[in-house]
């Protein structure tokens, strides 16, 4: 028997952050392993301890210090969800203030699937830079989703096409 795939998941302050560990169980009902990466504006909207309880993994939000081990196995795929405004122009960037920033750009540079679905208001999404931005990510290989795909009218398929979307990712 294989072992599940990895999935890092990079979560956001944006308002679908509250509701993360409806995704998360989806997840693990889905076969992934779900190691959470939180940017710390985010973190004090979440219980880190149940989300650590239900994920086996470490909540992470800091850097781990020099030669501390590794609390995460590799990604197999990261999923980038809710990703904000602010996120997605550092990323496109190359900053890599935070964390959850740092595992983005590793990833990204390391070549692993990488799937984001920004969670942005529409007078942000209309600033000059965030189009380009957006092409930079797609550029460099990053399935970025259209929309506000994450605000269903029905609240029950709020994480339906995140988890449809990582099924088409999923290592063979």
């Amino acid at each position: 028997m294989t072992e599940r795939p990895v999935l890092y998941l990079v979560v956001c302050a944006a308002g679908p952050a509250e509701h993360i560990d409806e995704l998360v169980d989806l997840l693990i009902a889905d076969g992934w392993r779900v190691c959470m990466i939180v940017s710390p504006t985010a973190a004090p909207w979440l219980d880190r301890a149940a989300l650590q309880d239900k994920t086996g993994y470490l909540v992470r939000v800091e850097w781990r210090m020099p030669g501390d081990p590794e609390p995460h196995p590799p990604a197999d795929v990261v999923l980038a969800a809710p990703v904000t405004f602010n996120t997605v122009t550092k990323w496109a960037l190359g900053i890599n203030d935070t964390l959850a920033l740092g595992v983005l750009n590793e990833s990204l540079g390391a070549g692993l699937p990488i799937l984001a679905f920004p969670h942005v208001k529409a007078e942000l999404a209309a600033h000059p830079a965030y189009a380009a931005h957006l092409a930079v990510l797609r550029g460099a290989g990053v399935v970025v989703t259209k929309g506000k795909v994450l605000n269903p009218t029905d609240e029950m398929d709020r994480w339906a096409m995140v988890v449809e979307a990582l099924r088409l990712l999923r290592p063979a």
